[in-house]
């Protein structure tokens, strides 16, 4: 019986076609002699030269900042935000709010002196506990909030504006307690681990690496460096014109 069966499978399998064509279409371009074969190579050729490279991965921007920093603010709200807005296809964005701060541990919690005071410090803060619990309206929160002429007291109302989901409650309670103490501390280390060192803010790193090279064309034109950068597809963003040249640092001292 288990012969007749044997057989009967081995009949069946001999008498079918197993040409790439007599699968679905989506086999067909799998390999240039399917397609040959099946008569759909310039067709292949053309779905394949259309279609996005998803391999290539976006240039990844880190900025190393304080929040009442004047050149932090200056090229977060007029290169950094402009660039994301327009190229935010082709780049990634990662806030770190520390910049020239320093910590300590007193047993329980940690503690952090800001180059601009105090102000600063709760700025840092706030900013942090945003980018945390915001998602993808994080960075449309922060750019509100340095753009505004009072960064702390816009908190609440970018919130607002940008993720009304959150409540600001929710903010203040991470601001105030163990998680904003535990983000902020994580900001501090990798803010601490940065090769080279950082010696001054805004601190820009692209693609893993800062060089005074980057750095430079980083805050002439952002835009300009992305672009460049960037190895697939040019977008049509790309095409625009440079934006106007900015540079000013806060030191750490």
């Amino acid at each position: 019986m288990k012969g007749i069966i044997l057989f009967t499978l081995l009949t069946i399998w001999s008498n079918v076609d197993c040409t790439p064509c007599s699968y679905s279409p989506s086999q067909w371009c799998t390999s240039v002699d399917s397609a040959i074969e099946c008569g759909v190579l310039k067709q292949c050729l053309e779905a394949n030269a259309t279609k996005p490279n998803t391999q290539v991965q976006p240039v990844q921007v880190e900025l190393y900042f304080e929040s009442l920093c004047p050149g932090c603010r200056l090229f977060l709200t007029s290169q950094l935000f402009p660039t994301w807005t327009m190229l935010q296809d082709i780049m990634s964005v990662t806030l770190v709010p520390y910049g020239n701060a320093h910590e300590s541990f007193d047993g329980k919690q940690y503690q952090f002196t800001c180059q601009h005071g105090e102000e600063e410090c709760l700025g840092n803060m706030i900013e942090t506990c945003i980018l945390n619990a915001t998602g993808s309206h994080a960075f449309q929160i922060v750019y509100c909030m340095e753009a505004s002429t009072d960064v702390v007291k816009a908190g609440e109302k970018c919130v607002a504006l940008y993720d009304p989901n959150t409540k600001w409650d929710s903010i203040m309670t991470c601001v105030k307690g163990d998680q904003g103490n535990q983000l902020m501390h994580q900001n501090a280390v990798k803010t601490g681990a940065l090769k080279p060192a950082h010696n001054y803010v805004p601190w820009i790193v692209i693609n893993g690496e800062h060089t005074d090279d980057l750095q430079n064309k980083a805050m002439s034109s952002l835009f300009t460096l992305i672009c460049s950068m960037w190895k697939g597809p040019k977008p049509e963003a790309c095409g625009a014109a440079q934006m106007k040249r900015h540079r000013s640092y806060c030191h750490d001292e």
